[in-house]
């Protein structure tokens, strides 16, 4: 299966946004890809963390939403928004939430961000938790691609790369982490938790991020990349706006479980 990382620079006009995303995600269907991921807050970074609650949906209703469904129907390919800020019971906080959709623009699932980013180094400082409500539920889909392999697909967001035990209970053949990681942190967590991830699961990883300096100001670490389940970076886009691709076999997958079956060995 070949499949699209998008790697972004977004700024703070959706409409700007919405237009990059679906050039990047055009190139991505002309080139092949049955599956195209985007990357954390695709469609918008504001000014203030405050921004994202304008821009709250709700689920089946809003711009965002109908973007995505109707990008995946025209070009006829899986697409994994990113996220995107979805209203919830409390109109001061948003769900960060991550929705697929398949070739015929159906939405087929829903993630929310399980882990909330907070960091401060006494320059930077980040708390997601003022505007964001963290999920509660790890989440997987069925992806059938024209050969008619199923594949298990895990989603994650961003930090949630740093609690391996979410990656163990996905349990999944891919695991997508679209992100948008600070330069500082990217800098140095962001590869070697990736290759971690695919390791330690023997799993594919799909990871398109945030690369550059946003009109926020903000420098996110970019270095969208795919991995196989023996670690090895597959596609690597490391700065700037842009997609990569790579070729998902599941034989590789199957041999690299078969010949180090270190998942049966698990005894905790």
């Amino acid at each position: 299966m070949k499949v699209a990382a998008i790697q972004m620079v977004s700024g703070i006009s959706l409409d700007a946004n919405l237009s990059e995303a679906l050039r990047l995600l055009t190139q991505a269907a002309r080139a092949g890809a049955e599956l195209a991921v985007l990357p954390e807050y695709f469609c918008f970074m504001g000014h203030k963390d405050e921004d994202k609650l304008v821009l709250a949906e709700t689920p089946g209703l809003g711009k965002v939403q109908d973007f995505l469904s109707d990008a995946a129907r025209d070009l006829k390919l899986w697409v994994v928004g990113g996220t995107l800020p979805m209203a919830i019971d409390d109109p001061t906080h948003v769900a960060n939430a991550s929705l697929a959709y398949t070739p015929k623009g159906q939405c087929v699932s829903r993630y929310d961000k399980i882990h909330l980013f907070r960091y401060d180094n006494g320059r930077e400082r980040y708390d997601e938790s003022a505007v964001l409500r963290a999920g509660e539920t790890p989440t997987v889909f069925d992806l059938n691609d024209r050969s008619g392999q199923t594949w298990r697909i895990g989603q994650s967001v961003c930090y949630d790369l740093r609690f391996a035990e979410l990656y163990r209970a996905l349990a999944a053949d891919v695991l997508l982490v679209p992100s948008a990681f600070t330069h500082t942190t990217g800098q140095a967590h962001w590869e070697v938790l990736l290759r971690a991830r695919a390791i330690e699961n023997q799993a594919f990883v799909i990871a398109p991020a945030q690369g550059g300096v946003h009109e926020n100001g903000r420098r996110t670490w970019g270095h969208t990349m795919v991995i196989d389940p023996w670690g090895e970076v597959l596609a690597l886009q490391s700065s700037g706006p842009g997609m990569v691709l790579a070729d998902l076999d599941f034989a590789r997958l199957a041999s690299v479980r078969e010949q180090l079956p270190s998942l049966q060995h698990r005894r905790l």
